[in-house]
């Protein structure tokens, strides 16, 4: 059996399957890529911004297919894939746009003479992506890293092989040159061979905890720079001055987007004692009206989890979390589906010794903890070894940013959920990972700041 297969989630269909590459055809990609980083040395970052407009045209000329592929392949609602081709557009022309004037030298303040910093490409990018956001996780690293002039090796999940090879093509299409991009369905040995051939400078990886420290000590060991987003378990804070409306709004799909399985989704609901109820049932309101179906139908409102294995762990997490002691506020009723759909859950009275309380509940899982007051929010949410996004609900925004600045994690948002945007960096600390995608923190990831200083006048 290959370890690449494209499962449909709502019907549990195998619909794809892929072999491994063959050693020769690893060297023989790594090899053009390589060659390429070498010719694109020798030329502008200017001149690839019109290749990069060209190839979101091709996925504005593709959306409705690639929006398909990711839907059959990991089971999310077609709407919310149709988004995600569309964000991915907005970060290619965001970086063919802007990302030339963000590779300008830097002029530095010397008494030593006139000097700077260029900002220049390093060499073959090795990329390793999930699967919960198939395409935008390829194109937030593609995107900066092909105006650097960094092509880039991916190795995309197991099961969203389909949507590698379509991307693939369509940037081939688009007119990028031969080794811009080459997607490689790479077993593990084999990406750990990649990681240590002396032509990759550079390894990204979007994935769990495990894999992330795996990839990252191979790096290490070959003194390859690296950035890690891992996973997260996201504070959602509710103060006692949230606007009900707002409230209600944001959160609408907090925990249901994506069906939950998002890294910076809204993963530990934290209230003040007099909205606790009101939350509660504001939840349990969400999810008793979701709608199961298929995903490709524009009235399905919960999706399947990505796979039958993902559903398995989380049902295995939430018995851990009841027999721990946590209760049940609200489970949604037996769905009648044979695909993986996971019954969304409100779960409360979570203790700080049970197994859940520090773990990542990857689906439509709320967690919601009642606090006496603002301390005890930020004390329980800096309380984990994640640290990715936060949110934070509240009318008074000078409170909000002062409990922002004391949050222990790369990114909150003000009364909103989870968000991203080409011009946003996006990134965590702690065992949620290091380093920044996309804006301007994302386009220097990968970079060589080499310095250039005129010593003339002080040597005569």
């Amino acid at each position: 059996m290959s370890n690449y297969q494209s499962i449909n989630p709502y019907t549990n269909e195998v619909f794809a399957e892929y072999s491994n590459p063959s050693s020769q055809h690893i060297e023989q990609s790594i090899n053009l890529a390589n060659c390429l980083y070498k010719k694109w040395r020798h030329e502008s970052p200017k001149s690839r911004s019109k290749i990069l407009n060209k190839i979101a045209d091709n996925f504005e000329n593709n959306r409705t297919q690639m929006a398909t592929i990711m839907t059959k392949e990991m089971g999310k609602l077609y709407v919310e894939a149709l988004d995600e081709v569309d964000l991915c557009i907005n970060i290619c022309r965001y970086f063919a746009q802007y990302g030339p004037d963000m590779l300008t030298s830097v002029p530095l303040n010397s008494s030593l003479g006139n000097s700077y910093y260029l900002k220049q490409s390093i060499g073959v990018i090795m990329a390793c992506e999930p699967w919960n956001f198939p395409l935008y996780q390829i194109i937030r690293v593609f995107a900066p890293n092909f105006i650097v002039g960094n092509p880039m090796i991916l190795k995309h999940a197991h099961n969203v092989p389909r949507c590698a090879a379509l991307a693939e093509k369509i940037i081939k299409r688009a007119g990028a040159p031969e080794g811009s991009m080459m997607n490689l369905y790479l077993s593990y040995k084999q990406l750990a061979d990649v990681i240590s051939d002396k032509r990759i400078k550079g390894v990204a990886l979007t994935g769990s905890e495990r894999g992330g420290a795996s990839v990252a000590m191979q790096a290490g060991k070959y003194l390859k720079k690296s950035t890690m987003e891992l996973g997260g378990n996201d504070p959602f804070i509710i103060l006692n001055d949230a606007d009900d409306a707002l409230l209600k709004k944001v959160l609408k799909d907090a925990r249901t987007y994506n069906c939950g399985q998002v890294c910076t989704s809204s993963k530990r609901i934290i209230v003040l004692e007099d909205k606790y109820d009101q939350v509660l049932n504001e939840l349990k309101n969400i999810f008793s009206n979701l709608k199961p179906g298929n995903p490709m139908d524009s009235s399905t409102t919960l999706a399947p989890l990505n796979s039958e294995n993902a559903k398995k762990k989380l049902t295995n997490q939430v018995n851990e979390a009841c027999e721990a002691g946590a209760t049940i506020f609200y489970q949604y009723p037996e769905i009648n589906e044979k695909g993986a759909f996971f019954r969304p859950i409100i779960l409360t009275n979570i203790s700080k010794v049970n197994p859940v309380f520090d773990q990542e509940l990857f689906g439509p899982v709320a967690c919601v903890y009642k606090v006496k007051d603002i301390n005890e929010a930020i004390e329980l949410a800096n309380d984990s070894s994640f640290g990715l996004g936060s949110s934070i609900i509240s009318s008074d925004i000078n409170k909000a940013q002062e409990i922002a600045s004391q949050i222990e994690t790369g990114m909150t948002v003000i009364n909103g959920r989870w968000i991203t945007a080409p011009e946003l960096p996006f990134g965590g600390v702690k065992n949620s990972g290091y380093g920044r995608e996309l804006s301007e923190l994302g386009l220097n990831a990968f970079i060589n700041e080499h310095l250039v200083i005129d010593c003339t006048k002080i040597n005569k």
